[in-house]
């Protein structure tokens, strides 16, 4: 299968840029886009970003930066950085060679993608204070996902690392017992047990697109057909299996031909399932409300921590 250079399409664009927008603050709006392909989504983003550089040089205009939350069709992409050798195996799913950092990667339903379109210039922010906000809005919500799920007994939590952009999964091996106390921003102790989200930014004239990408509930086993990142026998791993999450198949009706006390206490038992359990839904709104707050400076940076 041949590789899919993007090309500019602003039909498409038109198309896309129709989706629900929502207003987050006076600069910072989302955008939602579902079962999207690859190369239009791609094209609009490009388009939105040079008419806004456009906009700034030309009649000094601020417009608001943008989230863009998509749900996108099946994709294999390739960075700059990107390397076919890092591709184990062809499929029928599309491999397409973008602009971004990093190397390949793996799109699909399941997962979250979230499209940061900054003006980091206005924000005052570097590349590094970028990279360093994106992947700690990720560590704060997992993490959070993490501590409030009652089946975490193992002392897991997600690290961003120096050496590697994106955010891992640790287990704690230190912590026995609740008397013990450890560094959370010190990986000594920890062993690593994989990759639950990558990213990788591209920024033109002080403006950023591209992302970050959080494996929630998808099926991982496409990341099988390449090396994730560029990482041979990288450990792809999702938060559904370390926390309870919904699934779009679950029923919160009881059967209509149970007996009404069974009924009853279905539904308690339901409702008490839905309750220790997050949907898709949460967790993006968890993710957009920590970045929101960091665009806003109400949430800065910690330490990066060490290699």
């Amino acid at each position: 299968m041949s590789i899919i250079y993007f090309k500019l399409d602003n039909n498409k664009t038109d198309t896309l840029m129709q989706n629900d927008t929502q207003p987050l603050n006076d600069t910072l709006v989302s955008k939602s886009l579902s079962a999207a392909d690859y190369v239009p989504t791609l094209d609009a983003m490009l388009a939105r970003t040079l008419e806004r550089i456009d906009l700034k040089k030309q009649q000094g205009l601020r417009t608001p930066d943008e989230l863009w939350i998509v749900d996108h069709n099946d994709v294999y992409t390739l960075g700059q950085a990107g390397k076919e050798e890092h591709i184990l195996q062809r499929t029928d799913t599309p491999i397409i060679k973008t602009d971004r950092g990093g190397q390949v990667t793996w799109h699909g339903h399941g997962q979250l993608v979230i499209y940061w379109l900054f003006d980091l210039d206005s924000l005052k922010w570097s590349v590094r204070n970028l990279v360093s906000h994106a992947e700690q809005a990720i560590e704060d919500v997992i993490n959070d996902c993490l501590s409030s799920s009652p089946s975490n007994s193992d002392n897991i939590s997600a690290h961003a690392r120096r050496d590697a952009p994106g955010v891992y999964l640790y287990a704690d091996t230190a912590a026995t017992d609740d008397s013990t106390s450890t560094d959370d921003n010190s990986l000594d102790n920890k062993i690593m047990l994989g990759k639950m989200a990558s990213l990788g930014f591209k920024i033109k004239h002080g403006f950023s697109y591209h992302g970050i990408a959080i494996n929630l509930n998808c099926d991982l086993s496409s990341f099988n057909a390449i090396n994730p990142c560029g990482y041979a026998g990288m450990q792809m791993l999702r938060l559904s299996d370390f926390v309870a999450m919904q699934t779009d198949s679950e029923q919160t009706e009881p059967d209509a031909q149970t007996e009404p006390d069974a009924q009853t206490e279905q539904t308690e038992q339901t409702e008490q399932q839905m309750s220790d359990s997050f949907s898709y839904e949460t967790v993006t709104q968890k993710l957009i409300d920590n970045i929101a707050k960091r665009h806003a400076g109400l949430i800065e940076l910690r330490a990066i921590a060490p290699k």
